[in-house]
């Protein structure tokens, strides 16, 4: 599976899990340690916690295992680790401060199938 593949995965299985306000980033050539970004928000605490298992588990299922996971007992910032592929699971108020989106504003959008993907799920 490639790196582009796997991040529309996981940007599937984080919409199956209710996240909110799907972006996908493609990092190519401006980051050393991922290729694509999964950034997301859930509305609660538990919610965050919520996405990020059930997105661990359905791809442990097939045979993926993260390489590292952080703050998921907090759940206001959930780092989800697949090597090339890099999820961003965020409590809203969290993702507002720190604004990925920003900071990697010159990294390409990815165009999500909007019939895997509802489309009032993605950030344009």
């Amino acid at each position: 599976m490639s790196a582009r593949e796997r991040a529309l995965l996981l940007a599937k299985l984080a919409v199956d899990f209710k996240a909110l306000d799907l972006m996908v980033l493609d990092v190519t050539g401006l980051s050393s340690f991922a290729d694509f970004f999964v950034i997301c928000s859930g509305q609660s605490s538990r919610q965050v916690q919520g996405i990020a298992d059930n997105i661990q588990r359905s791809l442990r299922e097939r045979g993926i295992r993260a390489l590292g996971v952080e703050g998921h007992r907090e759940g206001q910032w959930v780092l989800m680790d697949y090597g090339d592929v890099i999820v961003h699971v965020f409590y809203e108020p969290v993702r507002l401060l720190y604004d990925l989106e920003s900071l990697w504003s010159e990294a390409r959008r990815v165009r999500l199938d909007h019939a895997a993907v509802p489309e009032s799920t993605v950030v344009p």
